[in-house]
């Protein structure tokens, strides 16, 4: 028995060579794999009804009595394999316990898509006598393909990013490592038992060997399916900002009414606290914030119904309100050692004390082009500044506030006269002041520097926001 492991789980999916995998930790002495032992439609295997004296019906109640099973079994190490599809009920727990030994089984994904057609095709699963081996050809579904790259590839990361973060590891076994016995020693030695293997069990025999053109009638189109696949990513839109948290204490709530704003960062705060201030009776001073996650969820269990928003500001607008605010300004809510760092090092063109009587639209407009490509630089984790959120993307910020509550309506500045009179509506209000836009306080307005090149640079920087909320050029 391990001393360093309690149970263990293999992480696989249908047609990844689990069935082999299982039978070779069977074959090792103090080792017992219960089968899918959580799989919604039965318990172990097809044919069983119990493991170790906890009934379908029992584990349906209660998961955590077979989990319970399984770690104390005695005199043996237990485990069982586990897919995406089996009860999400036990998925946290068996990736958060660091007493539970994770094996993560994988397998090409066209390899197990094919194998799983043939096997939905001719009903068998399982092949111990090739005489019985039955065969067919099945059609390559390119659509029903990329689906099942899709599932398999979110299975993998969040096994992988849940493991990351509760600071574990997996034993990674491909499915052509299952035919080496030293690599299966190597996994015995990595789940703490003595036993050890002298050869691979012989029962079960691989049913599809033949070549894929071989298996599937539409061959031909398999390349043109695999052509629509991003598989490397590709066509992703490069991040390297970090996970931003919810913010909670920044969310702004009314005292009595059903009404939240959750504030982007070089967004349109200030003006909207103001029109918060005009609603009913309070004042801006009573208006609730700095909250915590249990304040939070008190606040939204007392007012039902409620809503939460968010404003988007255009990008080249934002850059422009968070450069003049955080790093240009000498005064309240600037970052003075940021500023200094970027005068100093950086080469910003920015007087050392603000307001400048010789700082004009000229002296503006090329700061403001330096500033971004500080941002473009910092963003891209080329600094050792801060990646501060009155510069990082909106798409990031609002993916923070998802991670706790989405908000219910996400708005555009241009929309607020308009959409905060039809939130107000929602939570009961017949009325609604009149929204106010409010003029930051800047040397001069982005209208009097804005450029074809601005336009350009802030794309670039900020093309992640321009794709997944739809911006188009600045007016």
């Amino acid at each position: 028995m391990s001393n360093r492991f309690d149970y263990f789980v293999v992480f696989a999916e249908m047609r990844t060579g689990s069935n082999f995998l299982e039978a070779n930790l069977n074959a090792l002495e103090g080792v017992t794999c219960h089968g899918e032992a959580f799989n919604p439609h039965f318990i172990g295997y097809p044919n069983k009804s119990e493991i170790l004296g906890v009934t379908a019906e029992q584990r349906e109640t209660d998961p955590n009595l077979l989990l319970d099973a399984v770690k104390g079994e005695e005199g043996v190490l237990g485990g069982f394999r586990f897919f995406n599809d089996h009860d999400p009920r036990v998925m946290e727990q068996i990736l958060q316990d660091p007493k539970c030994a994770k094996i993560v089984l994988t397998r090409n994904p066209m390899d197990s898509y094919v194998s799983l057609k043939i096997a939905q095709a001719t009903g068998q699963w399982k092949l111990t006598d090739v005489r019985k081996r039955k065969d067919s050809k099945v059609t390559f579904d390119g659509s029903e393909f990329a689906r099942h790259v899709a599932r398999l590839q979110a299975f993998q990361i969040e096994l992988m990013n849940t493991l990351q973060k509760s600071g574990q590891t997996a034993f990674y076994v491909a499915y052509e490592d299952l035919q080496d016995v030293e690599i299966m020693n190597g996994l015995a030695k990595f789940l703490g038992v003595d036993a050890r293997l002298e050869e691979l069990d012989s029962k079960l025999k691989r049913q599809n060997p033949s070549h894929i053109s071989d298996k599937v009638e539409n061959f031909e189109d398999i390349s043109a399916a695999l052509k629509e696949l991003d598989q490397f990513n590709l066509s992703r839109t490069p991040n390297f900002e970090p996970r931003r948290g919810a913010a909670v204490p920044s969310y702004i709530a009314h005292p009595d009414l059903g009404l939240m704003f959750l504030p982007i960062p070089g967004g349109p705060r200030d003006e909207i606290t103001q029109w918060f201030s005009q609603i009913g009776k309070e004042t801006t001073a009573e208006l609730k914030t700095g909250m915590n996650q249990k304040e939070l969820r008190q606040w939204k269990r007392k007012f039902v119904p409620n809503r939460t928003f968010c404003v988007l500001r255009h990008p080249v607008e934002r850059a422009h309100v968070s450069f003049c605010k955080t790093i240009l300004s000498t005064g309240p809510g600037s970052f003075s050692k940021i500023r200094r760092t970027l005068r100093n090092r950086f080469g910003l063109p920015i007087p050392e004390e603000m307001p400048n009587a010789g700082y004009g639209v000229d002296e503006h407009r090329l700061a403001f082009k330096e500033y971004l490509n500080f941002v473009k630089a910092n963003l891209s984790g080329q600094t050792t500044i801060r990646q501060d959120a009155h510069w990082s993307s909106q798409a990031s910020i609002v993916a923070g506030f998802a991670g706790h509550m989405l908000p219910d309506a996400v708005l555009r500045e241009q929309e607020l006269q308009f959409g905060l009179a039809e939130l107000a509506a929602k939570i009961g209000l017949e009325t609604a002041p009149n929204f106010t836009p409010y003029q930051p306080e800047t040397p001069h307005s982005i209208s009097d520097i804005y450029d074809t090149e601005i336009e350009r640079m802030c794309q670039d920087v900020y093309q992640r926001d321009y794709v997944i909320f739809g911006f188009d050029r600045w007016k």
